[in-house]
């Protein structure tokens, strides 16, 4: 597996102090993965995979809601025994969607996309004082 492109679309940082931007990878011309996150850690900067959010239907109206919510968005019934019930079961909020299996690709892609964030920074500085304009378009990922 080879990694043949990486594009860097930084992060407002007076929204989201923690989030410095995304990511977009494609790996062998072929496979593309987006939303990949650079965020600040307390022990650094790290990598995070694109994730979705679990959700599971209401009892009532099989709505889907996130585990999050102790009344349906849709009916209104009280779901808080049916989310705890699955949070308890999952342990989770967040599901990945796509995510390495071992640590060696999981330590590739990590320095691959560590790399061109802080070039992109540097790039960033040379053009001070010149039209820089980034591809990203922030409200492609407003959730």
């Amino acid at each position: 597996m080879e990694i043949t492109e990486i594009r860097i679309y930084p992060k407002d940082l007076a929204k989201d102090k923690k989030l410095k931007a995304f990511a977009t990878i494609t790996i062998d011309d072929s496979i593309v993965i987006r939303d990949i996150k650079i965020i600040e850690g307390k022990k650094g900067l790290f990598v995070a995979m694109p994730s979705t959010k679990v959700a599971f239907p209401c009892p009532s109206c099989k709505k889907k809601n996130p585990t999050t919510n102790r009344y349906c968005g849709n009916c209104g019934n009280n779901i808080e025994n049916a989310a705890r019930d699955l949070r308890a079961e999952t342990r989770e909020n967040h599901k990945d969607v796509a995510h390495p299996i071992n640590s060696k690709t999981r330590d590739y892609l990590h320095s691959m996309v560590m790399e061109a964030y802080y070039k992109q920074k540097t790039d960033k500085l040379k053009y001070e004082g010149d039209e820089y304009e980034s591809e990203f378009d922030e409200e492609d990922y407003e959730e």
